[in-house]
C-alpha cells in the first residue's frame, strides 16, 4: 500500500467526513472512499477518452475493432 497526503478544501472534508459518519463509516472508510472515488474518475476519464477517438466510427466499426481486441487477446493466452 502506498500513502499520499493530499490537501483538500475544508468543505470537502466536512462533506465526506459526514457522509461517512452517516453511513456507518468505521477505521479506514476514508482511504476506501478515496481509492473508489479515483478508479471511478479514472474509468470515466478513460472512457470520455474512448467515446471521443470513436465518435467518427460506426457502431459495426467498433464491434469489429472490439471483436479482433477480443481475438488478439484470446490468441496470446493460447
Amino acid at each position: 500500500m502506498t500513502r499520499w497526503n493530499l490537501v483538500i478544501s475544508d468543505d470537502t472534508d466536512r462533506s465526506v467526513r459526514s457522509y461517512l459518519a452517516r453511513t456507518g463509516g468505521r477505521k479506514g472508510d476514508l482511504s476506501r472512499f478515496v481509492d473508489r472515488a479515483v478508479r471511478q474518475a479514472i474509468f470515466w476519464e478513460t472512457l470520455e477518452s474512448v467515446w471521443e477517438r470513436n465518435k467518427g466510427l460506426s457502431p459495426s466499426e467498433v464491434q469489429a475493432l472490439a471483436d479482433e481486441a477480443v481475438t488478439q487477446v484470446r490468441a496470446s493466452r493460447s
